[in-house]
């Protein structure tokens, strides 16, 4: 294990570029902060690196000891973990049959809490549209580690749908107004459910794409759900 005692060090300097979008994608590589998501990242064979100001590492990759006020700068939580983790983004596989679109989601814990519901209920690919960088560590933390157990495919709406449909899936939208009812609807085996952005939900033409819509039944005095519980319980149905 080497040692790092300084802020400007240059590996130091590295890793803290990681806390930008731009950065991650040229390396394509993102940071996990704490004990859990390291070893998720280690079973996942994606961690490349470990921080630590401990005096051993239980992970068989490079390894840098470094003082507080070196983990302090690298962490982006206000109380740094004692552990740190430098992983590779990975590679995006083909569509398995159970498909999850996200457009447009822009606050982290709601795309997190998507990505950890996909993986709960068998989803096994998540394509996502001009939505919150999926390796901003908020979304990365709301993600408990899911974010290794699952393909993510970044593509444009309208793309991801017409290969979608070229490839025979069920297209399913969600309609708080003219939707069919979740308790009444069965989806086929290869289907893609496609979930819109917190305020506006799914546009016009994006439904019209469609080739079924659900609504969740609730209390008439709920107009909507937060968008993250909302695709868990349609998730949930559709396993």
């Amino acid at each position: 294990m080497k040692q790092i005692d300084s802020t400007t060090n240059f590996r130091v300097l590295q890793w803290k570029k990681l806390k930008d979008k731009t950065a991650r994608n040229e390396k394509k590589q993102f940071i996990v902060e704490g004990y859990h998501l390291v070893s998720e990242a280690y079973k996942a064979g994606q961690l490349v690196e470990v921080i630590t100001t401990e005096n051993k590492c239980d992970f068989d990759v490079p390894s840098y000891k470094v003082r507080y006020d070196v983990m302090e700068s690298i962490s982006s939580m206000a109380t740094p973990n004692k552990i740190i983790g430098i992983c590779s983004q990975k590679a995006p596989g083909s569509y398995g049959d159970s498909v999850l679109v996200v457009d447009r989601i822009h606050h982290p814990g709601n795309l997190g809490t998507i990505i950890r519901s996909a993986v709960a209920f068998n989803v096994d690919t998540i394509v996502i549209n001009e939505s919150v960088d999926v390796y901003n560590q908020k979304v990365v933390q709301a993600t408990q580690g899911m974010i290794f157990h699952i393909n993510i495919i970044k593509s444009s709406l309208s793309g991801a749908i017409a290969e979608l449909k070229n490839k025979n899936y069920q297209i399913i939208g969600t309609d708080v107004r003219d939707g069919v009812n979740l308790d009444d609807f069965t989806a086929r085996k290869k289907h893609a459910l496609i979930v819109g952005n917190e305020g506006e939900g799914l546009d016009q033409d994006i439904l019209d794409q469609c080739d079924v819509k659900l609504n969740i039944e609730m209390n008439s005095n709920c107009e909507s759900l937060n968008v993250g519980v909302a695709t868990s319980i349609i998730l949930y149905h559709l396993r």
